[in-house]
């Protein structure tokens, strides 16, 4: 039988052990592995230019300097770069958010003919790559003369079928019940919405709010394309500033690079349960 621990035999237990000492283990592993490039790219901020090319790699700068934090905000207008990053990532996840949250609306809730099939029709696009629909989106720009202008940034994000699937599969979830007494009650489609189902999908919401801003603060290609004034380039643009065809100033970079992440991991750090939540959620049905 063997000596046993809580119904377990004392080799039963030892495996168990092992397995979970080997699971943490590698999670511990690809932890580091993940927050190493971080930890370097704040060593290197802290750096004077000289020492980046230093032939012995020092992870504790000899002497560490803040200079570089003083320096970039008059190399190039950072903070200019940094307030369009802000303006046109809320502007699109808020019209992103309630664009999506209509349509998911329409397509979970309201009865009309040929809404699956539309839905599907629309969720079909989601496998047309970006690339594809890049230079048509981009003709329609210029022919609207929004070339150069905020519109031509927040406009063609608005409307994407990931953020309808999303919430329209969290939307069906929700009791009808609820919705059934508000009829009685003799509130409109618009009322039900705005006063019973977007109150109780905040988690669904949270989540796409999060990826909607996450992906448009470090979105790179549109904006190099339809911008070309330097009072209207985003952040992962300037951030371009500092290199050039022959040198990279790369303690600048590092530094650049450090602000840019610094609200995408605040924001995810804490509203990490929401996202969580909420993707968890939309797969789930009543």
């Amino acid at each position: 039988m063997g000596f046993e621990i809580q119904g377990l035999t004392l080799g039963t237990w030892a495996w168990r052990w092992a397995q979970r000492m080997m699971l943490y283990a590698l999670l511990i592993g690809i932890g580091v592995t993940m927050i190493l490039p971080l930890l370097w790219m704040v060593s290197t901020s802290l750096k004077e230019p000289q020492a980046v090319f230093s032939m012995t790699p020092q992870w504790v700068p000899q002497p560490p300097t803040i200079a570089n934090y003083v320096k970039i905000w008059d190399a190039v207008p950072f903070l200019r770069f940094f307030c369009n990053s802000v303006f046109v990532a809320v502007c699109v996840t808020a019209g992103h958010v309630f664009a999506s949250a209509c349509a998911a609306y329409a397509f979970a809730r309201l009865k009309f003919p040929g809404r699956d099939a539309l839905f599907f029709g629309y969720i079909a696009t989601m496998m047309i790559p970006g690339a594809v629909t890049m230079i048509p989106v981009f003709i329609l720009m210029r022919l609207f003369g929004w070339i150069d202008t905020y519109r031509a940034l927040i406009i063609p994000g608005l409307f994407t079928a990931f953020g309808t699937f999303l919430l329209r599969q969290f939307f069906l979830t929700i009791p009808p019940d609820v919705e059934d007494a508000a009829k009685i009650d003799g509130a409109s489609p618009f009322r039900i919405f705005w006063s019973i189902i977007l109150p109780v999908s905040k988690p669904a919401l949270a989540a796409l709010t999060i990826s909607t801003f996450m992906g448009n603060w470090q979105s790179f290609m549109w904006p190099l394309l339809v911008v070309d004034s330097v009072e209207k380039k985003t952040l992962p643009i300037g951030l371009a500033y500092f290199q050039d065809q022959y040198a990279t100033d790369w303690p600048l970079l590092m530094v650049g690079s450090l602000l840019a992440i610094l609200p995408i991991l605040l924001i995810f750090i804490f509203n990490q349960r929401f996202l969580i939540q909420g993707i968890r959620l939309t797969g789930v049905q009543r």
